[in-house]
């Protein structure tokens, strides 16, 4: 018996995701989180800009990064949420019409029974 709840997860699966950002999943995000910034709805604002093209949502990406982390552990029992979104940063700009591939892997054992033992 096991006090990692993760011990259900076969070591080594990993999950990609890609996803071409279009117009339309910004303006959509957009719409429903209320963040009509210029960056990302104004293409002749952006255009004066270093960027020079609308930019998608840092928060867009992030919930594509969500999207591979519920894929991994899917099958799994139990209520799963999300934790270490804190240390996300973004290297560069996402632009529409960029394709972004989220991978994840779960960890190995060595790396899960170091983890146990920090708790």
């Amino acid at each position: 018996m096991t006090n990692d709840p993760l011990a259900a997860l076969p070591i080594g699966r990993k999950v990609t995701v890609s996803k071409t950002v279009s117009e339309s999943d910004v303006y959509l995000f957009a719409g429903i989180t209320g963040d009509l910034s210029p960056n990302h709805t104004d293409e002749a604002y952006m255009r004066t800009t270093r960027y020079g093209r609308r930019i998608a949502h840092g928060a867009l990406a992030v919930g594509f990064m969500s999207n591979a982390s519920t894929k991994i552990l899917e099958g799994l029992e139990g209520t799963w949420v999300s934790y270490g979104y804190d240390r996300v940063r973004f290297p560069a700009p996402l632009f529409f019409g960029d394709t972004v591939t989220c991978s994840t892997k779960s960890p190995s054992a060595t790396r899960r029974r170091a983890r146990s033992s920090r708790r």
